[in-house]
């Protein structure tokens, strides 16, 4: 039987990753993949829920992969770290110790973050444990984004640790001491790497800061300071260099530079911590990853700034890529794709760090998937068990009218046989209720999942949803009096026929908002007929509340009754 595929998704600040690998023998190939930014400034507080949904949906059409079980990555500014050592204690109070170390170095409540630990041991000896934590309300958000858009996450790793375990893959022998630097959007991560050990800190200095840099010189927006770094930008060499013929160029270049000047400061304070306080060596080989450090002559300026042998890693040492897959392509987004390496090694290899920042209910969710091949099992079982009884039980019965008198001294353990009968059907109809209503909340998991599903591919741009709500009865041939907001859109609406929904759904409440300069009536009209033509709702759906928009607002809004096709059951 095909082994299936590993599906792998990077959640960064600035762009998300989408991978698909194959096991090839105990190896990796990469089959499938798609990049895409998020399309809204990193720097911004805006919740970014709809813009990873979306950007999802689009990796997931543009690469090719079926949705499904995902092992998911985020951002290492997102996540807590901090690397403890242990004091000499006996085993079996190692976590009561890491526990007391997280309650005291993780700056929030213990109940209101997800946590896991990882034990590295040193090469003199000693054990240092790394804290990893994170808000639980933003590990569920992310999670919940990314089962709304049809996929299951399995795991949750941390970017550096991801790529630190993706450099070990590809690196059969490093120096004695590696420094990794993955400048990303929001943050740079720095991964160092020795014999038996790792130590990585996150600086808030990376590309963004290039952009902000170029929106203040030329006041610019955001998305047109972007564009201009991707089209001119360079690490400028400063001193007796000469500079561009354009000064377009050269205000670009030297805001980059004035980046990397901060960023290798920073490099030089976390290297002076790491062998001050974490005993480490000096870094003799500096490998680049991430989205900002292809800039021209990142590599240089790093390389002539720390005096350090300077490269940029690649994920694919070791990695396959499969032939349909242009290498070109490849090569201009494998510095982005570390982190997806690292998360397909965790399902075909023990890695050296395996971190598991998964909410408590997506682990509860994923226990009960695995016993359900153990319920089903039982019943099977079970039944059986009761067919093989009562096909002995009738067998004795044809056969007791000619032999009665001579099986009396039987009839006592027959009687036995059939308390043991009893009882047995007493477990099998025990399994077949328990089986029958697992069976009933795995159909609705279904039908929720596809009524979302089709809501949320109805939706145009610029419309998004800010309630939905089940409806166990709806309205009559006779309507009532209009509610306020009916009366105020000055707007007449068809009523459904009457119909009832015992213990059930017989349709959903959906209201939503769009902004003005992206939707008018048209759009949610178009929104409407879209779920009328799904197999899920009926063509009595209708749009029950539109009020006509207000001079100075921005959004519109409106409410539809989305009337169920069937009645379904709770």
């Amino acid at each position: 039987m095909a082994k299936k595929p590993i599906l792998t998704l990077d959640v960064g600040s600035h762009s998300l990753k989408l991978a698909e690998f194959a096991d090839v023998r105990g190896g990796l190939e990469m089959t499938r993949y798609a990049v895409s930014e998020l399309g809204l400034d990193p720097q911004a507080d805006s919740d970014r829920s709809q813009y990873i949904i979306t950007t999802i949906h689009d990796l997931i059409r543009e690469s090719g992969c079926k949705p499904g079980p995902v092992l998911l990555s985020i951002s290492g500014h997102s996540v807590f770290s901090r690397f403890v050592k242990l004091p000499p204690v006996e085993p079996e109070k190692v976590y009561q110790i890491i526990q007391y170390e997280a309650q005291q170095n993780v700056p929030f409540p213990m109940n209101e973050v997800v946590w896991d630990y990882q034990l590295i041991s040193g090469a003199t000896g000693d054990v240092d444990v790394m804290l990893a934590a994170i808000k639980s309300d933003h590990i569920t958000e992310i999670s919940d984004c990314v089962r709304f858009a049809g996929l299951v996450p399995e795991l949750v790793d941390v970017a550096p640790m991801s790529l630190y375990n993706a450099v070990r893959y590809n690196y059969d022998a490093l120096p004695p001491c590696t420094l990794v630097v993955d400048i990303g959007a929001r943050s740079t991560d720095l991964i160092f790497l020795e014999a038996g050990r790792v130590f990585s800190r996150s600086v808030p200095v990376a590309g963004n800061h290039i952009t902000q840099l170029i929106m203040n010189e030329f006041a610019i927006s955001f998305d047109d300071a972007e564009a201009m770094k991707k089209a001119h930008a360079y690490v400028a060499f400063g001193g007796a260099y000469e500079g561009p013929q354009s000064e377009t160029v050269d205000k670009v270049s030297k805001s980059v530079r004035s980046m990397m000047t901060r960023l290798h400061q920073e490099l030089n304070r976390s290297i002076n911590f790491y062998r001050s306080q974490q005993g480490g060596q000096q870094p003799s080989l500096l490998l680049l990853t991430g989205g900002s450090s292809v800039i021209p002559y990142t590599d240089t300026f790093l390389k002539e700034k720390l005096r350090v042998e300077t490269d940029y890693f690649n994920p694919f040492n070791n990695v396959a890529v499969a032939e349909q897959i242009p290498a070109e392509q490849v090569g201009a987004h494998a510095c982005e794709m570390g982190q997806l390496v690292g998360l397909a090694l965790r399902q075909l290899h023990t890695c050296p760090i395996e971190i598991n920042l998964l909410p408590p209910k997506a682990v509860e969710e994923k226990k009960f998937k695995r016993k359900q091949p153990v319920f089903a099992l039982a019943a099977a079982v079970a039944l059986l068990t009761l067919i093989v009884w009562i096909s002995f039980y009738h067998r004795l019965s044809a056969t007791m009218g000619g032999i009665r008198t001579r099986l009396d001294s039987r009839v006592q353990e027959l009687s036995s046989v059939e308390r043991r009968l009893v009882q047995a059907e007493t477990e099998v109809a025990d399994v077949e209720k328990q089986i029958c209503k697992l069976t009933a909340l795995e159909a609705n998991r279904g039908v929720w999942r596809s009524m979302l599903g089709e809501i949320s591919g109805a939706l145009t741009e610029g419309m998004w949803l800010t309630r939905v709500a089940p409806v166990a009865t709806l309205p009559g041939e006779t309507a009532p009096a209009p509610e306020p907001e009916t009366r105020r859109s000055g707007r007449a609406t068809p009523v459904p026929p009457a119909r009832v929904s015992a213990g059930g759904v017989a349709g959903l409440e959906i209201e939503g908002m769009g902004y003005l300069d992206k939707i008018k009536s048209d759009q949610i009209t178009e929104f409407r007929n879209k779920l009328r033509e799904s197999e899920l709702f009926s063509d009595q759906t209708e749009i029950v509340w539109q009020p006509p928009a207000r001079p100075d607002a921005a959004t519109l809004e409106f409410k539809i009754l989305a009337v169920l096709e069937t009645p379904k059951e709770l």
